[in-house]
């Protein structure tokens, strides 16, 4: 039991379980509601509508893998493009804002984005389908 409590492997195993269950619930939003809102952004800075598609990728498939533990390195780093661009194509004017509890407006979004990273330079730890892989 005091390996469990001071294990590196369970704590990355939480941060997966942690994104890899709350962040498919935006893109579950976004599955239902559909994506055209982000065309005019996308087409402000030149970057095709298409793109936005990637949404999905980044917000239903990269946090079912870091769940699961497969490509860990991977999707944590999709994961981390995926909050970078929603921030700076959607969010940006609320980088410097506070909400009306006095937390950072865009709290949620920098928690995702940060462990995204965090899992990209980790791994998945032992605790994962692909514990063998180097993209873990």
């Amino acid at each position: 039991m005091t390996n469990f409590l001071k294990s590196n492997d369970t704590g990355i195993l939480i941060i997966r379980i942690a994104v890899g269950v709350l962040l498919p619930f935006h893109g579950y939003s976004k599955l239902i509601s559909g994506i055209d809102w982000m065309a005019p952004m996308l087409n402000e800075f030149g970057i095709p509508p298409f793109v936005g598609y990637g949404v999905y990728i980044g917000e239903i498939i990269a946090p079912i893998c870091l769940l699961i533990g497969f490509r860990t390195r991977i999707a944590g780093l999709i994961v981390a493009i995926d909050l970078f661009m929603a921030i700076f194509l959607v969010l940006r004017e609320k980088v410097f804002t506070l909400n009306a509890g006095g937390g950072w407006t865009i709290e949620l979004e920098i928690l995702f984005l940060l462990s995204g990273l965090a899992l990209f330079f980790t791994g998945g730890g032992k605790h994962s389908v692909s514990a063998k892989s180097r993209w873990d």
